[in-house]
């Protein structure tokens, strides 16, 4: 068996954080079939480019995309190659959700 390292647990925090909000799960699913420019990106999830400014700088500071410079414009892309697959395997996942929990006013933690 593998030991985790905190490391293992940092990057999977940074995961999580990154797909708690649903404008970043919705970038890492768009940048997983193609790298991408911000203004399509916004146009395509229906964000204004500011909304995908900061979601881009956050999920660069979680080292889940990196910016690539293309003369005057930047594109972006998954930062790890393992990420696309392990993406595609949590949206296999099926999940029985209670409504009490996992909300807003989830009480369960």
């Amino acid at each position: 068996m593998e030991t985790v390292t905190l490391t293992h647990t940092a990057a999977l925090s940074r995961l999580g954080h990154a797909l708690s909000d649903r404008t970043r799960t919705r970038v890492l699913l768009a940048l997983r079939e193609a790298p991408a420019y911000p203004s399509d990106l916004a146009d395509a999830l229906g964000v204004s480019r500011q909304v995908m400014s900061n979601q881009l700088a956050c999920l660069r500071g979680c080292g889940l995309v990196e910016a690539v410079p293309d003369g005057r414009r930047t594109w972006y892309r998954l930062a790890d190659p393992h990420l696309a697959p392990a993406l595609d395997d949590l949206l296999t996942l099926v999940l029985a959700v209670d409504p009490e929990c996992c909300g807003p006013e989830c009480t369960c933690s």
